[in-house]
């Protein structure tokens, strides 16, 4: 069994489709540390819940964040934060005036089993356009891969492509090579 440290149960879904193991959900706000590396974040997150939610099962923690590349990567890590504080529109106005406005989604998924840690990353390419479409959440709107926004499309669509499927997709191979 591999226990999924996150609030989302979007996340649990997702994790279920790659992997054979059982997933199961565990709600537990582990400190997130401020780093501009997301593996740092995600392997800390994932020693941390380990030891605090019993220390038996493996746990899997992921992390996640847009990189913009004309701004050096930026939110990257501070994703979150900055789509509270600043939101996507602003992010969107930033990057308006760019020429370069290629831009990439990656995800980390961090295991850690008491003894061993393992990290998977995925990256989703594109660039960011003026807001379009209806789906998604986030800054779906503003990101383009192929041609249409992740707004654009479709739960299948979109997790088809998905920089944490991906993500997932490496570590379920590697689970499956044990």
């Amino acid at each position: 069994m591999i226990r999924f440290v996150t609030g989302n149960e979007g996340k649990v879904r997702e994790a279920r489709e790659y992997l054979d193991d059982e997933v199961r959900q565990v709600e537990y706000d582990y400190t997130e540390i401020q780093s501009d590396d997301l593996d740092e974040i995600a392997l800390h997150g994932a020693r941390e819940a380990f030891a605090e939610t019993g220390g038996k099962d493996p746990v899997v923690v992921d992390d996640a964040g847009l990189f913009i590349d004309a701004v050096g990567g930026f939110p990257g890590p501070y994703s979150a934060y900055v789509e509270d504080t600043l939101g996507v529109e602003r992010v969107w106005r930033l990057a308006e005036r760019e020429e370069n406005r290629r831009a990439h989604f990656r995800c980390v998924v961090a295991y850690h089993d008491g003894e061993r840690s393992e990290m998977f990353s995925g990256a989703v390419p594109g660039r960011l356009v003026a807001p379009r479409g209806e789906g998604g959440f986030g800054y779906d709107p503003i990101f383009e891969h192929e041609g249409k926004t992740l707004a654009e499309m479709s739960t299948e669509e979109k997790n088809a492509i998905s920089h944490r499927g991906r993500a997932l997709a490496k570590f379920a191979d590697w689970l499956a090579e044990r």
